[in-house]
């Protein structure tokens, strides 16, 4: 968990964002790999969809994984209430 959390660091500190945690499996409709991970992260000034992205690439590149990022901000309904309750500290 130790190489999670310095490569979670590195792309906290390359994009505009904050990772809440880890995600149950299945979470994020666009990972579609079965080693996946999914992460829960709010947005900070700046991000754009671009950098969304590029976070995603990255991470998983670092992880050698998928990597799916959901914001928070982007939640709804009931998405919005269980996603915050399900996340797994990083």
């Amino acid at each position: 968990m130790n190489a999670l959390r310095m490569h979670v660091a590195a792309i906290e500190a390359k994009y505009p964002l904050k990772i809440v945690g880890l995600l149950p499996r299945g979470s994020v409709g666009h990972v579609f790999d079965d080693n996946g991970i999914e992460f829960l992260a709010e947005k900070r000034p700046g991000l754009s969809l671009l950098d969304l992205a590029g976070a995603e690439v990255d991470l998983g590149d670092l992880l050698g994984r998928q990597v799916g990022i959901v914001l928070v901000s982007g939640l709804k309904g009931h998405e919005a209430e269980e996603f915050p309750r399900l996340v797994e500290p990083v």
